[in-house]
């Protein structure tokens, strides 16, 4: 099997966290995808995946091969994609007519509504309809032509998926709640403390953590109390900056409030499930040069490394 289809199928799979439904997905036997990771790790010389009877997750080596992975199949995917739209109706047309975008309020309001007002500014004759709401409306039936989604992607089949960055979840309080009731050592300390719920989440008030590789990889679950509960990010964030409790955030949400100090990182040596920001659009019909032009747009600004990750990074956030 070439490489390109490899990579692809390790993608699926670090985002099912399944070989059998990775390969359900993409039509595959559970043995063809094993066998397929199997020989990309061989030919990489590096473990890409912890395997067990639940689920499989990743190494370190494969959380630092997900995101060029990913960045490569969406390319050749989308290379694809357009040239069959050339070869269909031509090229060089002005981008034109309306364009309804869905995403959710907090990422909307923090960062798609300044790109989408740069991106207009680059297309004029775009109708731009942007629409922030925190419920997962199903993306065809409200006639939206592109939708932006934090983890959560629907199982259909109606639906195509383009990776627009990773998401990197992060735990924090301010400084005032942290000197109040103590700064926790474990996940397990979060019981005895405060903390602040996103409605959203997958798996509810179930927080996973995980840290160590190897032989000295650990995997803990705390199921939090939380005292406050919003469906919305930024309420929770000035919640969190009021000493309320420790937040469940993200680093495009918090990284203002982490650089100026006015919440710090929590339990840092512990990572959190890593989610992703993806675009979603119908499958079932041809993607219009607009559609396609607002994500690359996106793509350019996101990835390889968001601009929120990279400002963390470089104030030494992330080792």
């Amino acid at each position: 099997m070439d490489q390109l289809k490899a990579m692809e199928i390790f993608v699926e799979v670090a985002r099912q966290r399944s070989f059998t439904v990775a390969g359900q997905r993409l039509g595959l036997t559970r043995a063809m995808v094993s066998k397929t990771i199997m020989q990309l790790e061989e030919r990489l010389h590096a473990r890409l995946l912890h395997r067990s009877t639940r689920e499989v997750s990743l190494t370190d080596a494969g959380r630092a091969y997900l995101a060029p992975c990913m960045a490569t199949v969406s390319q050749a995917q989308e290379a694809a994609r357009m040239v069959a739209h050339v070869a269909q109706t031509g090229a060089g047309a002005e981008l034109a007519g309306p364009l309804r975008i869905q995403a959710p309020s907090s990422f909307g309001s923090a960062w798609l509504a300044d790109a989408v007002a740069r991106f207009s500014l680059l297309h004029p004759l775009v109708r731009a309809e942007l629409f922030v709401d925190d419920a997962l409306l199903d993306p065809i039936r409200h006639g939206f032509d592109l939708t932006i989604r934090v983890g959560g992607i629907p199982d259909s089949s109606a639906l195509a998926m383009r990776p627009l960055a990773p998401c990197r979840a992060v735990l924090c309080a301010s400084p005032t709640y942290l000197a109040q009731w103590g700064v926790p050592q474990t996940p397990q300390d979060l019981l005895q403390h405060q903390c602040l719920h996103f409605s959203h989440l997958t798996d509810g008030t179930h927080w996973h953590f995980q840290r160590g590789e190897g032989e000295q990889r650990e995997e803990v679950g705390v199921r939090v109390q939380a005292g406050f509960t919003a469906n919305n990010g930024l309420v929770l964030q000035q919640a969190a900056r009021r000493g309320l409790g420790i937040v469940y955030s993200t680093t495009f949400l918090a990284w203002r409030n982490l650089l100026d100090g006015s919440l710090l990182p929590v339990l840092s040596g512990w990572e959190l499930p890593l989610n992703h920001l993806s675009a979603l659009y119908p499958a079932s019909r041809q993607m219009s040069p607009k559609v396609r032009a607002l994500i690359d747009f996106l793509v350019a600004e996101y990835q390889p490394v968001p601009p929120w990750d990279r400002e963390l990074a470089a104030a030494g956030f992330f080792s």
